[in-house]
């Protein structure tokens, strides 16, 4: 499955709600998002109209890394 193309920072920020990511702050255009499953995590995404295929799939691979999840299992979970 191909990551879509048109995906803004807080759509992203939305959907990883699944995974209990709630935003604990925002600096700048950038919101960092927390969890605590499996431990604490952290990501930061920017908060612009439409990420970058490449940033989002560094984002997607941090999250599924820590998850402890294959990255395209999760992409399908997310937009399947």
């Amino acid at each position: 499955m191909k990551l879509p193309r048109d995906i803004s920072g807080i759509e992203l920020a939305d959907l990883l709600t699944r995974y209990e990511y709630s935003v604990t702050r925002q600096t700048g255009s950038h919101l960092r998002l927390t969890t605590q499953i499996g431990g604490e995590h952290h990501l930061t995404i920017p908060a612009h109209s439409s990420l970058r295929v490449g940033t989002l799939s560094a984002i997607l691979n941090e999250a599924a890394q820590h998850l402890k999840r294959d990255k395209f299992d999760l992409i399908r979970e997310l937009w399947g």
